[in-house]
This record gives structure tokens, C-alpha cells and sequence, in this order.
């Protein structure tokens, strides 16, 4: 009886014990609470990181659409000391998700004009230029590409690549204006995750933007004047 006794009394005090309910409450909770909590924050940053990257994409796409020198008549050359510059500041822009260093960055002219060996005027990408170490399928440009040596001097062996049906994807294909160009920017970048595999498989972001050319520009060629300036050609793969 004693021993019945001495159990039902512990019995009754841990069935009425309720100091320490929260804290097995919040440990029962916290296992759950984590893992929703490191899914949200994940992905938040995707979001952040995919707006970063679409900023980039538009402001390169609004850069090259204005640079160069202007010449005689309002005429503006494009020289690649231009382009190398523009170039830069999208990897400053990216530098605070290692933008070049995970992805690659393609920015192609693609021109409807009329060169002087041609009949009329005739759509090209008329020249490519990229930054970024990545390389391969997945990071080159997914509409088009085009021989390192073309736009750089202005004969019909460097007119670029002919592309009628323009750039894009299809239902949303991008063609320049006739006379005029289209500066089309794409980027791809790896996303890279905050917590590893643990809620997020791999990911890669891809983003365009493209942009009229805002002056009157000089299609010729790509200018580079003395001291002549390291051409981002896309065969390189460099931050």
C-alpha cells in the first residue's frame, strides 16, 4: 500500500506540474520552427538575388545603349575601351553576389542596317562580348552567337551573324529597329544557396534585357584607337 501510495502522490505531482510546459512546448516547436524559418530565408534571397541580377541585365542593356565618341556629323562611334567599361561596372554592380565569378554575362549588338556590301538592310548580331568565368552551353548565349573577329573591321568577312528572326524567346523575339540596333543583354548566374542543399536543389538564374541604341551610332565597325584597348571577346572567361 505504501508503495501504491508513493506512486499515485508522484503521479498526481508531474500530472499537475506545469513549470516547465513552455519549454518542452518550445522544443517540440523549434525542429519545426527552424526548418520553416531557413525555407523562407532562402527563399527571400532568391528573390533578392534574381531582382540583382534582372538590375544588372537592364543597366549594361541602358550603358551600352548610349556610350561612344561622338564624331563628325553627331555620328557616334562605339570603341571597345567603351565597352570595357560598361562591362565593369556590371561586375561592380554584381560584386555583392560574385556575380562574374558564378555566372557569365553576354552582351550582343544585334543590327538591322545596310552595310556598304549589302543590297539592303539585313538583321545581324554584328558582334559579341562577355565577361564572367563560366563557360559552356549554359552560360553562352542561349539566341545566337557570333565569330569572335566579326565587327571588328568593317568588311563583309566581319558582318556578323545573320539572324532574321531576331532575339529571344519564342512569342517574345527582339528585332532592332531598321537603321538602328538593339543592345540585348543575357546574363546566367548560379545561384549560389545560403544553407546548401538543405532546402534548395541547384538553381540557375537567367536573365535578358535589351534596350535601343540612343544616338545615332557609327554601325560600321568597333572602333579601338591607339592605345588599343583588350577586347572582351567571348572566347575569354575572366571576372
Amino acid at each position: 500500500m505504501r508503495i501504491a501510495g508513493i506512486i499515485a502522490r508522484w503521479t498526481r505531482f508531474w500530472r499537475d506540474e506545469l513549470s516547465g510546459l513552455a519549454t518542452v512546448e518550445f522544443a517540440m516547436c523549434l525542429p519545426v520552427l527552424l526548418l520553416a524559418g531557413g525555407y523562407g530565408i532562402e527563399l527571400a534571397n532568391y528573390a533578392v538575388v534574381n531582382l540583382r541580377v534582372s538590375q544588372v541585365a537592364l543597366s549594361l542593356a541602358d550603358n551600352a545603349s548610349r556610350v561612344g565618341l561622338m564624331g563628325s556629323l553627331s555620328v557616334v562611334q562605339l570603341r571597345e575601351s567603351d565597352l570595357n567599361d560598361v562591362l565593369q561596372a556590371a561586375r561592380l554592380q554584381g560584386n555583392s553576389i560574385d556575380l562574374t565569378a558564378h555566372g557569365r554575362i553576354t552582351l550582343s549588338s544585334l543590327e538591322n542596317v545596310q552595310q556598304s556590301f549589302d543590297s539592303g538592310p539585313v538583321q545581324r548580331i554584328h558582334w559579341q562580348r562577355c565577361i564572367g568565368v563560366r563557360s559552356g552551353a549554359d552560360y553562352d548565349s542561349s539566341y545566337g552567337t557570333t565569330a569572335i573577329t566579326n565587327g571588328i573591321a568593317a568588311t563583309q568577312a566581319a558582318a556578323g551573324t545573320v539572324l532574321s528572326a531576331g532575339m529571344g524567346d519564342t512569342g517574345f523575339k527582339v528585332n532592332a529597329p531598321t537603321g538602328s540596333s538593339v543592345m540585348f543583354v543575357e546574363v546566367n548566374y548560379d545561384y549560389q544557396r545560403l544553407f546548401g542543399s538543405m532546402f534548395m536543389g541547384p538553381r540557375k538564374i537567367h536573365e535578358v534585357a535589351s534596350l535601343i541604341v540612343r544616338d545615332r551610332r557609327d554601325f560600321t565597325q568597333l572602333y579601338n584607337p591607339s592605345p588599343a584597348a583588350t577586347r572582351a571577346t567571348c572566347d575569354k572567361h575572366e571576372i
